[in-house]
């Protein structure tokens, strides 16, 4: 099944998925011709570094774009309503759709998002159904990317032995501190703020509420049973297989797991 792709024309979401797009260039660009690649020649560190520092820089940037042109649960102008479901919809009243309860309309995009958890300007979408799996991807993947950053800039300095020969490129050889300076204040800033990010949507999901709903207090379903944790996630990231979660280069199927997992301790 094709997959639609959701382009929002917004110009502050431009200038700050931009911002990201260019954090993520520097620190890939001058980390390793900085750090690695000279490091490597003079047998400090192995090749397993320069993998994976790369590896950590392939899934961030995929996990970003994915999730900014992902369709995150767009509502179609003429939804077809089983007649078994029509008591879980209901009428915005914003854009008189009927839709889904737990969906939201994003006055930004100017439609209704099912379980829409909230409008990103730094990946210039909103985060729903449909793509709130990469969204999540994109907070651990940065947490690595920015602490494996952090991490080599620190060694750099205080733990790897001096580098004997001089980089090759003349402005990286004249501003290497001015660049790792910058590199660590960016990787402080970035990895203060997804933290905390990421820690409230892993809450959202253990306890299945999404950030409208709790900014809102209009969980109606506040007494409905709490569902185990391997299903939450399991329904976020449309498979049980948890190997999967971790990879963007994959297309997520609806999954809906019946309230059955035996954990009930």
């Amino acid at each position: 099944m094709a997959r639609r792709i959701h382009f929002v024309v917004d110009p502050q979401g431009w200038c700050c998925m931009g911002l990201i797009i260019f954090v993520w260039l520097y620190n890939t660009i001058f980390i390793p011709k900085v750090i690695l690649f000279p490091h490597y020649e003079e047998g400090h560190i192995s090749v397993v570094a320069i993998l994976c520092y790369y590896f950590c820089s392939l899934f961030c940037i995929a996990s970003l774009l994915r999730a900014s042109v992902a369709d995150p649960g767009k509502l179609p102008e003429n939804p077809k309503i089983p007649i078994t479901e029509r008591e879980y919809w209901e009428l915005c009243n914003k854009c008189n759709m009927m839709r889904p309860k737990r969906s939201h309309h994003c006055s930004r995009c100017g439609h209704c998002v099912r379980r829409m958890d909230h409008h990103c300007p730094w990946i210039n979408n909103c985060v729903g159904e449909d793509n709130h799996w990469l969204f999540l991807q994109l907070c651990f993947y940065t947490q690595i990317l920015s602490s494996y950053t952090l991490i080599l800039d620190f060694c750099h300095y205080y733990y790897f032995l001096p580098l004997k020969k001089e980089n090759g490129d003349v402005f990286v050889f004249r501003h290497e501190l001015a660049l790792l300076r910058i590199s660590a204040f960016m990787g402080l800033i970035i990895l203060g703020g997804i933290s905390g990010l990421f820690y409230t949507q892993l809450m959202g999901i253990f306890t299945d509420t999404t950030s409208i709903e709790k900014m809102s207090n209009c969980c109606e379903d506040i007494s409905r049973p709490r569902k185990p944790w391997q299903q939450t996630f399991s329904e976020v990231f449309g498979t049980q297989w948890k190997i999967l979660w971790f990879i963007p280069f994959r297309q997520r199927q609806p999954l809906r797991v019946p309230y059955h997992f035996a954990n009930h301790v």
